[in-house]
């Protein structure tokens, strides 16, 4: 099973490890892109504070991100499981799963990015600030910049397994699984259901969204679970307390697409 995961917005600090080494991230097919993206966001802001700060679409009181960007080559670097914080990292809480759990998060678990694409959570990074929906001057908008990169590299990575997509629409931009590996992927939204009148209605919360995704991931790592297709998957989530409302894709190359229903507010 691979799981892809959206980064967050805030990071812990990047500490004081050793800087970062780019030939040591997962996926080595993306470290020529990887690549060309650290060198113009690091140009970019050692150049311009400014220009920088409007570029990345960062506001006033974050104009420090831009110093940390400048200083991304040799700044200490931590496994990104550390790095990525916020409330979907809060709630899959990754250093308090026991070893057999954690070793199947480093199998499983790629988390995408706008600096480096995909990571895994044992990679080794620094703190930064680029989201996927930066449009840098030289190498463009980075949501199409990584299409064909990961277009090549990620069949590779979902090997013939479940694929579950718990990414944000401005990551799943940047790679859309295809033909048969799309018939093996979930993507999941989670839907806050609310009675009003003696009516039930259903919206998406942010909040939710990212904690109920973050659980979602937990309880498949700490029970060992492992789903071979969307239609065993729905099976699963159902058997660990969740639920899912499922509709199998109306016709091939598609992927399943399962809402995941939650009342209580947790």
């Amino acid at each position: 099973m691979l799981v892809l995961l959206p980064p967050s917005e805030g990071k812990a600090s990047s500490g004081r490890g050793a800087p970062l080494k780019l030939e040591t991230l997962s996926l080595p097919g993306l470290a020529e892109a990887r690549r060309a993206v650290l060198e113009e966001v690091v140009e970019l802001c050692a150049a311009d504070e400014e220009k920088a700060r409007l570029v990345l679409g960062l506001s006033e009181g974050l104009r420090g991100e831009v110093a940390k960007n400048a200083g991304l080559r040799t700044a200490g670097a931590r496994p990104a499981g550390e790095i990525y914080t916020g409330v979907l990292y809060d709630a899959l809480d990754l250093a308090s799963l026991d070893a057999a759990a954690k070793r199947r998060a480093a199998r499983s678990l790629l988390v995408f990015s706008g600096l480096w694409g995909a990571v895994g959570v044992n990679d080794k990074i620094p703190s930064y600030r680029c989201s996927m929906g930066v449009k840098l001057p030289g190498l463009g908008a980075l949501g199409a910049y990584w299409r064909t990169p990961m277009a090549s590299v990620l069949p590779e990575a979902a090997g013939d397994g479940l694929v579950l997509d718990l990414r944000s629409s401005a990551y799943a931009a940047a790679w859309k699984p295809k033909g048969e590996v799309a018939g093996r992927t979930a993507t999941v939204r989670v839907l806050h259901a609310q009675v009003v009148d003696g009516v039930e209605k259903r919206s998406v919360v942010s909040h939710f969204n990212k904690a109920t995704k973050g659980r979602i991931v937990r309880s498949l790592l700490t029970t060992g679970v492992r789903p071979e297709d969307p239609a065993e998957l729905v099976e699963a989530l159902r058997d660990l307390g969740h639920v899912v409302e499922a509709e199998p894709p109306s016709k091939a190359g598609k992927p399943w697409a399962l809402d995941v229903v939650v009342r209580e507010i947790h």
